[in-house]
């Protein structure tokens, strides 16, 4: 059975505020039509949509794995190839789309279509499984940032912002200063 309760959307912006704002027009427009076409008023959203920033070279095709094979995961293994809002039939098949655009290391997988299509399919002979399924679903669902060492380091020095989950704890000597408050009260 095929899972349709969430969208995953693997885009490359043109700019800074490119995917704020497809996210915001998409959001205003289908939401619009929906309650137009369905009668009914209010949002469609549980909540806002969670991004997070990867490292192309490393993970951007294992992304594009855990995307199209999250929909049929523990389905019949070429279920993808069928389901219909899955860009797979595109990139596997050659299948036409306006709103596909081949990313830079897709067309590498081959010297021409055909060697594409074929080495994207054998992308798909597996599931993501263990640490790699943990870490893309830990960075989508959180926004963090997902590559190695040195990307991330480069992203926290680069925006200021941190973008990778650390243990969650009080700062040291937390209870100290607790006892200090306490005696001054």
């Amino acid at each position: 059975m095929l899972k349709t309760n969430h969208v995953h959307l693997l885009c490359t912006p043109s700019n800074a505020s490119g995917i704020s704002q497809m996210m915001q027009s998409l959001g205003r427009m289908y939401v619009a039509y929906f309650n137009r076409r369905y009668k009914r008023t209010g949002t469609l959203w549980e909540g806002r949509f969670t991004s997070c920033l990867l490292q192309e070279k490393t993970y951007l095709m294992q992304v594009y794995r855990y995307i199209k094979l999250n929909p049929v995961r523990g389905s019949k293994d070429d279920e993808q190839a069928v389901y219909f809002w899955s860009s797979y039939q595109c990139n596997a098949f050659g299948k036409k789309s306006d709103l596909l655009t081949p990313h830079s290391i897709y067309t590498r997988l081959g010297i021409n279509e055909k060697e594409r299509q074929l080495a994207y399919r054998g992308l798909f002979a597996q599931q993501i499984e263990g640490k790699l399924l943990e870490d893309i679903r830990q960075a989508s669902n959180k926004g963090l940032a997902l590559g190695n060492e040195h990307f991330l380091a480069d992203i926290e020095r680069l925006t200021g912002r941190r973008v990778i989950e650390r243990k969650r704890s009080r700062p040291v000597g937390w209870r100290k200063n607790t006892s200090e408050v306490k005696a001054l009260n």
